[in-house]
């Protein structure tokens, strides 16, 4: 039996609402998420389909904003649809689907790299799935913080009057304002990430009014980052950018992510550095030139043991619906190494992150935050730099040379 949208038409999208497509193999899965996306009016479904196959033989004829992919299909599976689907549909906002196992948090790292934007974790069972409120609001948050980017970048009626061109700015440092931008690509799917940041920064204007305090005088003795939607990609360009300097300090990282995809985020992100990483673990002493990920489903916070810095996790409740989250690691941060703290925001929707970035401002510590124009997501990054306690917003590219030169002495 065809699902209701998958051979007749499609619904008619309500004004301003993300149109979103659901492949899954489960008649179910597709019935419950359709249920939940049907009651949101910024999104509507035009088409649900039980694999990859069928999803991109139906993309140019209902034209979705979204793709809430699953991993596992017959026929065609998620990570070969994926690019079939990218090719078909420029600026296709594709979301990866699957549940915690490690062969599928594999598939949907693996997946963001080839140009897949976002992913969910679905419950090990249907009925986990079913009755899961945490699940629903994780999914229907993303689809609709991704469904608004859709919204600013798309093309403005013909009808109506061109607006004025605006200049694509970059704060830089404080009292600097240059002009900014991503470097040329070879590919489509760069060519079309970047067309989507700048139509980003230019729906949002100059940043016109940005306070950006001095950086700290003291030399960093601790790299701190935080990050979520677009995160693993954005953590991997950084760190590596960074290079040998990242030797010199320890580097704690809370990304927003399940229990088993830090795990091989951190596997990762060694492999991009070279240096030792891993999930941190509970009473362990940070050591210069290791970096430490938040386990999925725990907070990190920083605690003094014997003189030494510790990493301390705790089961305690979700902060900012988020559980690892970036505030109580930013806020330990600022406690321990006061002026000595360098911290980064990067790509995330929210705004987690930002009160931990005034606790580093008021101990006296330096915040860099991720650039409207290279975010996935402005929103973890553009709540910090509203909350005044950032010293620079800057281009993704430009963030790890930025520490490095930070920790070489070599800039302010």
């Amino acid at each position: 039996m065809p699902d209701r949208f998958s051979t007749a038409a499609s619904n008619t999208p309500s004004s301003g609402s993300a149109k979103v497509m659901i492949v899954d193999d489960s008649v179910v899965i597709r019935g419950l998420f359709g249920r939940w996306i049907d009651e949101d009016p910024e999104l509507t479904v035009v088409a649900t389909h039980r694999n990859g196959q069928l999803a991109v033989d139906d993309i140019e004829r209902t034209d979705p904003d979204i793709v809430v992919l699953d991993v596992e299909m017959p026929v065609m599976d998620g990570l070969t649809a994926l690019p079939l689907l990218l090719a078909k549909k420029r600026g296709l906002v594709v979301i990866m689907a699957s549940t915690l196992t490690r062969r599928n948090a594999e598939v949907s790292l693996k997946a963001l790299s080839l140009g897949a934007t976002e992913y969910v974790a679905k419950p090990e069972s249907t009925s986990q799935t079913t009755t899961s409120l945490e699940f629903r609001h994780e999914l229907l948050q993303k689809l609709r913080s991704l469904g608004e980017q859709v919204r600013r970048t798309r093309k403005p009626d013909a009808s109506a009057p061109a607006p004025a061109p605006r200049r694509m700015r970059a704060e830089t440092s404080a009292g600097q304002v240059a002009s900014s931008g991503l470097r040329g690509g070879t590919s489509d799917r760069i060519d079309t990430r970047k067309e989507m940041q700048k139509a980003r920064a230019q729906a949002s204007g100059a940043k016109e009014g940005i306070n950006l305090r001095p950086y700290s005088s003291a030399v960093p003795r601790i790299l701190a980052v935080g990050s979520s939607t677009g995160g693993p990609q954005a953590l991997q360009t950084m760190l590596k950018a960074a290079g040998a300097s990242l030797k010199k300090v320890p580097v704690v990282i809370t990304q927003h992510m399940p229990r088993t995809f830090t795990t091989i985020l951190a596997e990762h992100i060694g492999r991009a550095t070279g240096l030792p990483s891993k999930e941190a673990a509970d009473g362990e002493v940070l050591q210069p030139g290791h970096i430490y990920v938040a386990p999925g489903g725990l907070h990190m916070r920083l605690a003094k043991a014997d003189g030494q810095v510790v990493a301390k996790l705790d089961d305690g409740e979700p902060i900012n619906f988020c559980k690892p989250a970036v505030d109580p690691l930013f806020e330990s941060v600022a406690e321990i190494f006061g002026a000595a703290s360098l911290a980064v925001v990067l790509t995330g929707m929210g705004s987690d992150g930002a009160k931990g970035t005034e606790f580093i401002a008021h101990k006296g510590g330096s915040v860099i935050a991720q650039d409207e124009a290279t975010s996935v997501v402005w929103g973890m990054p553009g709540a910090a730099v509203k909350t005044g306690s950032c010293s620079s917003v800057l281009p993704l590219d430009q963030i790890g040379p930025k520490v490095m030169r930070i920790f070489e002495g070599t800039a302010r």
